[in-house]
């Protein structure tokens, strides 16, 4: 595997979802949703494996608060569903398994880990469910997204590269 190719690869990733954050976003819920993080968490799961695919997220999540276009749930949901997302595309090799897992990984089990981030963080008082909902449509619109641009894209030609 060249690491050249593999950095290059997930600095644009990084950049593509640090911009598309300012660029195309949308209320959900108490939360905005940034469908652009998990549209890059999918292409990354499934181009470029589980590992990178957290590292991105979790470069996206630091630029996006240093730059004040995100706040510290970034985190939570973004990593443990680009991890999901590759770990499920790994075994199943299917495009659908990373959106599932995108989508399982931010939009339940993220919401659940972004309760303790905001209250110890951010000194919110939130219940359990109080992310649920604007996790759940900001990772199923995101990774749809994802998983469009990879129909689009051959495949193929492109993971056996990395």
């Amino acid at each position: 595997m060249n690491r050249t190719r593999l950095l290059t690869t997930m600095a644009i990733l990084v950049a593509i979802g640090t911009l598309g954050a300012q660029l195309l976003w949308f209320p959900a819920g108490i939360a905005k949703a940034y469908p652009v993080q998990h549209a890059v968490n999918v292409i990354a799961a499934v181009v470029l494996g589980p590992g990178p695919a957290v590292i991105i997220a979790f470069v996206i999540g630091l630029l996006r608060n240093m730059l004040g276009l995100g706040t510290l749930l970034a985190f939570p949901g973004g990593m443990i569903g680009a991890f999901l997302a590759g770990y499920f595309y790994q075994k199943s090799k299917k495009n659908i398994a990373a959106v599932i897992g995108e989508a399982v990984g931010t939009g339940l089990i993220g919401s659940v880990f972004a309760v303790p981030f905001a209250i110890i963080l951010m000194g919110s008082s939130v219940g359990v469910f109080a992310f649920l909902p604007s996790f759940l449509i900001s990772s199923i619109t995101g990774a749809l997204i994802g998983w469009f641009i990879l129909s689009r894209v051959n495949q193929d030609s492109l993971v056996k590269s990395f």
